[in-house]
């Protein structure tokens, strides 16, 4: 028998353009209506892009009346502005005020030091002499205050803006600085993407060159939020050797390709392992992935992060290793990846 859940059912084929979750799962389905035979849809999309609404109705359309016992189907999608347009001002991606370039760090999956590559690309860039930021975006699964470090809550300033932390001459934000030790993000989808726009928009960040986004893993609310609403100076792709890895990558590739966002490279991380011992090199999960996946796609390969314990000993207590361990082999990576960055995004 025809019913609601049915028809919900169905619309979970419609995928969001550019995304691998549906319009249901986004939360853009705001009413359903059946009368007999006769289903009514209504549809809710912040975008600044008509053919996202088109391409939606279109396929939203098509899967409802698939569905048996469906007679006529009348969709109708409501499209807003994305939040942070002001009244007035022109609908799209918009530049972070005082922020000369915003670059995301981003991956298919989680696991791959995603976030180990943006608090060492961050600190890499600061000490070339850059005026450098970074936002922690993974509101569920913060992990910059640790990185650097960090306990004490951000204060705000006579306009209300919240005060970034400074550590290592890096301006911070993260959700980890507003939760207390082991307490989770207990929040549903419109309160993360509230947040999300707080941490970029609300953080008085001042005059940056470079504010670098660690992106959580995937591609949901979040990325949607960020791909939609701030004008990216590109992104980058992190990812290790292993196909497994780069299946999801490609997802990520693929969704930043889709909105117009440049992909700006590819990091391998866990790249290899070289033996305290004899120095001999072992690639304990497989090579060449990065690289081939970055020649198929005409992207620089911008590094390939070898496997050191002290990379991760030093996430742990606070220090990223490129200010605890300059003189390691990771160091210098990341240092040839700010580098890269630098002169590719300025």
């Amino acid at each position: 028998m025809l019913n609601e859940e049915l028809v919900r059912e169905s619309l979970r084929a419609v995928k969001y353009p550019g995304f691998s979750r549906d319009i249901v799962s986004f939360g853009l389905v705001r009413e359903i209506r059946i009368g007999g035979g006769d289903v009514q849809i209504q549809i809710a999309v912040s975008t600044n892009e008509p053919k996202v609404a088109v391409q939606i109705r279109d396929e939203a359309l098509k899967a409802v009346q698939a569905v048996k016992g469906v007679a006529t189907v009348n969709v109708k999608v409501d499209v807003q502005a994305p939040a942070s347009a002001p009244a007035g001002d022109a609908v799209g991606p918009s530049r972070i005020e005082g922020v000369r370039h915003v670059v995301a760090v981003a991956s298919g999956k989680g696991g791959v030091g995603k976030s180990t590559v943006a608090a060492n690309l961050a600190l890499a860039l600061a000490q070339t002499g850059l005026r450098t930021g970074l936002c922690d975006c993974d509101i569920y699964g913060p992990s910059v205050a640790m990185m650097f470090g960090g306990s004490e809550r951000p204060m705000a300033d006579d306009e209300n803006r919240i005060i970034p932390i400074e550590r290592y001459g890096v301006s911070l934000m993260s959700m980890g600085f507003l939760l207390d030790d082991g307490s989770p993000a207990v929040l549903r989808g419109p309160m993360v993407t509230r947040y999300t726009q707080q941490f970029l928009r609300q953080v008085a960040w001042g005059e940056l060159d470079f504010l670098i986004l660690d992106l959580p893993p995937g591609t949901g609310d979040i990325q949607l939020t960020i791909v939609q609403t701030v004008a990216l100076s590109g992104a980058i792709i992190v990812t290790t050797p292993q196909e497994v890895a780069l299946i999801d990558a490609r997802k990520a590739i693929s969704m930043f390709e889709k909105t117009n966002v440049p992909v700006l490279g590819i990091v391998e991380n866990m790249s290899y392992f070289l033996c305290p011992g004899d120095g001999k090199r072992y690639d304990i999960f497989g090579t060449g992935g990065g690289r081939r996946e970055a020649g198929r796609l005409r992207v620089p390969l911008l590094g390939e992060i070898p496997i050191e314990p002290l990379v991760r000993e030093s996430g742990d207590t606070g220090r990223p290793a490129v200010a605890a361990h300059p003189k390691s082999a990771a160091a210098e990576v990341f240092r040839n990846i700010a580098v890269s960055i630098a002169a590719i995004a300025t």
